[in-house]
């Protein structure tokens, strides 16, 4: 996980999150050789809650998690940069570059498209904010591999705590699994035979985190049972919350518009009503809440901010298709 850090390179788009709509922006501003820079707290988002994914269009039917790791994978290959484990909670702007404040840095860029659908839930107990990427995780996927050999826990509910459960097992000596449910649920009945065979997974069923403990990072979690109301003390080096995902928009509600739902208000180019910023997803107004559409709303958001930064340049606008880019005729040029 990275450390707080003062980030004075300029980029010319910042896309918050990591799920189809995030990833797909970031293939597309990749290719136009736009630098990009990808913050997100997990990898997939709301694609990791989906084993199956019949719908998407030519791709065969495929996990979310795998869906997103290919798109990933894509915007990397033509310069796309990633920081997981991050959280941007204010975004200002100065002359045209908007400067983004979060729990692991703060960053610059000339465009920023928001991407971030609904993000994880988080516990909202005492020092859950102080240790966020000191410890305190929010994506099994990203992090698990760093708690190797360390005694580490997943507090989780259904299918997502029950995969990052399976997934940290095979790295952390022991692994919890903290769930408020009293049985284990989620997953296909092998996964949840074979975690409870699972010699390794400590398993901590009826109980709930109450308090996260440490120095300068995470040292324990306190927990309790919801019927004796006893409480007991982990030894942990980490904690990965896997809650499920809510809308969160609440640190926008001043700098751009939203609707009574808290969704960021587009337009069909998805501009929103700050001049440069730009949005795709979940997390705006867009009907059908589906990977398709928000991969394509995705693609929108990127295609207009590289428009945005061509009008800046006093560059006309490029309409970016098959043709285009069949015939080369794409300028590629230094932002």
């Amino acid at each position: 996980m990275q450390q707080l850090n003062q980030h004075n390179e300029i980029y010319d788009v910042i896309i918050v999150g990591a799920g189809i709509a995030g990833l797909s922006a970031a293939l597309y501003t990749s290719r136009q050789r736009m630098k990009t820079l990808v913050v997100s707290k997990d990898l997939g988002g709301q694609l990791t809650l989906t084993d199956l994914i019949e719908n998407y269009p030519v791709v065969e039917p495929l996990s979310g998690l795998s869906l997103a790791r290919k798109v990933e994978s894509q915007a990397k290959r033509f310069g796309a940069k990633f920081i997981y484990g991050e959280e941007i909670y204010k975004i200002d702007k100065k002359g045209d570059i908007f400067e983004l404040q979060g729990i692991l840095g703060s960053y610059k860029a000339k465009t920023v498209i928001l991407a971030f659908g609904k993000t994880p839930r988080e516990l909202n107990v005492p020092g859950e904010k102080e240790f966020k990427g000191k410890g305190v995780s929010y994506c099994a996927i990203c992090d698990a591999a760093f708690f190797k050999d360390k005694p580490a826990a997943v507090v989780g509910e259904g299918e997502p705590g029950v995969e990052a459960i399976e997934l940290l097992s095979k790295y952390a000596r022991p692994a919890y699994y903290i769930s408020m449910s009293t049985q284990l649920v989620g997953g296909d009945e092998g996964t949840l035979k074979s975690i409870l065979n699972n010699e390794n997974i400590k398993m901590f069923l009826g109980y709930k985190v109450i308090r996260i403990i440490g120095n300068s990072k995470v040292e324990g979690i306190v927990i309790q049972n919801s019927k004796t109301k006893e409480d007991k003390i982990l030894n942990v080096d980490g904690v990965i919350i896997e809650m499920g995902y809510v809308l969160r928009t609440e640190f926008l509600k001043d700098f751009i518009k939203l609707n009574e739902k808290g969704e960021i208000i587009v337009d069909e180019l998805g501009r929103t009503n700050v001049e440069g910023i730009f949005a795709a997803g979940d997390v705006t107004n867009t009907p059908y809440k589906q990977a398709v559409v928000a991969a394509a709303e995705g693609v929108k958001a990127a295609l207009s901010a590289y428009n945005y930064l061509r009008s800046k340049s006093g560059l006309p606008p490029v309409n970016v298709d098959w043709k285009a880019e069949k015939q080369k005729a794409v300028v590629s040029f230094r932002l």
